[in-house]
């Protein structure tokens, strides 16, 4: 399996993330092209060559209307909100209105609305009314979204991370002087393995660790793997190490032991692996009985779910004591998201109590591309079985688009996808 590897030996920030996602093959014209359908004026971007203490890699620089370039650390993001667009609510419409294409827009999505949830969660007040102090500049936009242009593009079928360097020292930022990590950044690792110290400065920014968060399938303190290509991405400072961000390519061996950090207790798993024909993974599985909840308030929770880290939400229909009509509602996670999940059942639901089980799915290898037809961009799903392709399917919600562009049915809308774009 085609492995995607982050080595965070130096931490991680978005622009770091983006020249080393450029850096390992990605157009940096493709990217371009895509940042463009984002629609917002005032900002130019450039990839250029440079080193860190003789490491060679690439180094993303986002400059905004006066072409000054932008150094990338928790200092520096603090307080800028160009363009206005410094709301959750503003980004997230801004994503969702764009041309780009609907994975890179999902990716982007989520990572800002985990770093929405950890700035609501710190400063006191409700997600909807964060204001962005760290990333809700122009330039952090471009870096987030530049960052989800690129995974897309790549496409890995697996995402791993080593522990994340953090750093130390103190930092700066709009409400003070803070001690590093940075309460954002804390709370955007809960879960996932850290050390600080290495560096006397900030090395993982709240945007960085958000990237990981939502993009990382199992961080590996080791593993057995064949190495393919190794690419740096550059960081802005220069220090007595190496300040660069290390991403490779990585052939995993079937049946890999894959090892993943459980949520709660921090552990190394070996219970996750690869054959030629399938993907086991150990997940969770939550249920709960409800009986005193509305039909839109289950929509409410299915949405929140998902935003947490859900891999599949359903509602049953059962019969409770006292005869009662309810639903069974049914979660299945991987370890790494369970504190999420866990919150959202007991925040967005009258739930008091529910059951986790540990199961084990057995799923088919799975591709994601993007594919323009006619009237826009469209995500397309591949599964595979021996290697070869089983079958494709257009996501729902690029048929769906369509269809109310168009005022047809989702059958019509697949089938004008289909007749304009060939054979998927």
């Amino acid at each position: 399996m085609k492995t995607l590897h982050f080595d965070c030996f130096a931490g991680i920030s978005g622009d770091m993330t983006l020249g080393a996602l450029v850096d390992l093959g990605v157009d940096e014209k493709q990217v371009r092209k895509e940042l463009d359908r984002l629609n917002l004026a005032g900002w130019s971007i450039e990839f250029v060559k440079d080193e860190r203490c003789g490491v060679t890699g690439t180094r993303a620089i986002v400059n905004i209307e006066d072409c000054v370039p932008h150094e990338h650390h928790h200092d520096d993001e603090i307080g800028r909100g160009h363009n206005g667009h410094s709301s959750w609510r503003d980004i997230r419409t801004l994503i969702e209105r764009s041309g780009i294409a609907s994975g890179a827009a999902r990716r982007a999505i989520d990572i800002f609305s985990r770093i929405a949830a950890a700035e609501a969660e710190v400063h006191g007040v409700p997600i909807d009314d964060v204001t962005f102090h760290e990333v809700g500049a122009l330039d952090s936009i471009i870096d987030i979204v530049g960052s989800a242009v690129c995974l897309d593009i790549l496409k890995p079928q697996r995402i791993t991370s080593s522990e994340i360097e953090l750093g130390g020292g103190e930092v700066k930022c709009a409400h003070g002087i803070l001690n590093v990590p940075a309460p954002a950044t804390l709370k955007l690792c809960e879960g996932l393995p850290v050390r600080t110290g290495g560096f006397n400065k900030e090395m993982t920014t709240p945007t960085g660790a958000a990237i990981l968060a939502a993009s990382v399938d199992s961080f590996v303190p080791s593993a057995s793997f064949k190495q393919i290509k190794t690419a740096y991405g550059i960081g802005t400072r220069k220090l007595d190490k190496a300040n660069v961000l290390a991403v490779s390519w990585r052939e995993e061996p079937a049946q890999a032991g894959g090892q993943f950090y459980a949520q709660d207790c921090g552990q190394p798993r070996d219970d996750n692996w690869i054959s030629d024909n399938w993907i086991s993974e150990e997940l969770i599985m939550l249920e709960t009985n409800v009986d005193d909840m509305t039909g839109e308030a289950f929509g409410f929770l299915m949405d929140r779910l998902f935003e947490a880290g859900a891999l599949d939400v359903t509602f049953t229909s059962c019969v409770m004591k006292k005869s009662r009509p309810g639903i069974i509602v049914s979660v299945l996670c991987p370890p790494l998201k369970l504190k999420q999940i866990r919150s959202v059942i007991f925040e967005k639901s009258s739930a008091i109590g529910f059951r986790e089980t540990t199961v084990r799915r057995i799923s088919l290898p799975r591709e994601q591309h993007s594919i323009k037809y006619g009237a826009g961009n469209a995500e397309i799903k591949t599964v595979f079985l021996d290697e070869k392709r089983k079958r494709s399917k257009i996501e729902y919600r690029d048929r769906e688009k369509l269809a109310c562009k168009k005022d047809i049915s989702l059958n019509e809308a697949e089938d004008l996808i289909k007749h304009e774009y060939g054979d998927i």
